[in-house]
């Protein structure tokens, strides 16, 4: 899988980040990783799948103290090159052996954004609440996006296009990504799984839609350059974040989980 995204890092920002729907879905998260943040006791996060390093940047900018891991090398490496001031810790290092790389270390949250848990299947993510007990303090937090099973963006665009077996690939237990010519295996869980695989060590503290009106990164060319429909989107977003159950037909969400 590394590999698969060390290709994609030369790219990724071009792609997703500094796109317009890259732009207002991690504002979203931002607002709400805020009043999540403030007056809290929260001083470290550790971010899993970190990517070219954008959330480490503006977490670290908040005052938290940030490590901040990938599993892709040439991630990591960009990741490294933007943070100019050096305050934040990058490690590569595979989310499925985190306890093995932080033997001795315990974080106040974890962190992990738009979509990386969703490259683990179903036991493997099991196991990552089991080792994100283990890397949290007492009372420690999960604050994660993920890309539920039911987006009605996606199966709209795709059924227009007359693609059926496309706009439902993500009810499928797996489905196979394209990212940069590379094929990744990828894995959609709606809440209700999440909250049923963290039960033992978690509980579901919010969830929210992140990507409902706003749509999929792949439709950035129908919104580019269109600030007018950008800007009625984004309101129609902001009237309905804290809308729980259209979590599931959103692009991502935002779900907080607060250790037992």
């Amino acid at each position: 899988m590394n590999a698969s995204f060390d290709i994609a890092a030369a790219t990724y920002d071009q792609t997703f980040t500094h796109t317009v729907i890259g732009r207002l879905q991690r504002d979203l998260v931002y607002r709400q990783m805020t009043e999540m943040l403030q007056n809290s006791s929260i001083r470290s996060i550790l971010e899993i799948n970190c990517g070219t390093g954008e959330d480490a940047l503006w977490l670290s900018e908040q005052g938290y103290q940030v490590t901040a891991t990938d599993i892709s090398e040439q991630m990591i490496l960009t990741a490294r090159q933007k943070d100019t001031v050096g305050t934040i810790t990058f490690r590569q290092a595979d989310i499925n052996t985190l306890p093995a790389t932080f033997p001795n270390q315990t974080f106040d949250a974890l962190f992990s954004d738009f979509g990386g848990l969703n490259c683990l299947s179903e036991s493997e993510l099991e196991a990552f609440f089991e080792n994100a007990n283990r890397l949290l303090n007492p009372n420690g937090r999960l604050f994660l996006v993920i890309m539920p099973k039911n987006t009605l963006w996606e199966q709209l665009y795709f059924l227009l296009k007359g693609q059926w077996k496309a706009a439902f690939r993500r009810k499928r237990e797996k489905a196979i990504v394209n990212i940069d010519g590379e094929a990744v295996a990828t894995y959609y869980y709606n809440p209700a799984a999440i909250k049923r695989m963290a039960q033992r060590h978690f509980a579901v503290t919010h969830i929210q839609p992140v990507g409902f009106f706003i749509p999929p990164s792949y439709l950035e060319p129908f919104v580019k350059n269109k600030k007018r429909l950008t800007a009625v989107l984004g309101s129609l977003e902001n009237t309905i974040r804290n809308v729980r159950f259209l979590s599931r037909y959103s692009d991502h969400y935002f779900i907080a989980l607060q250790k037992r």
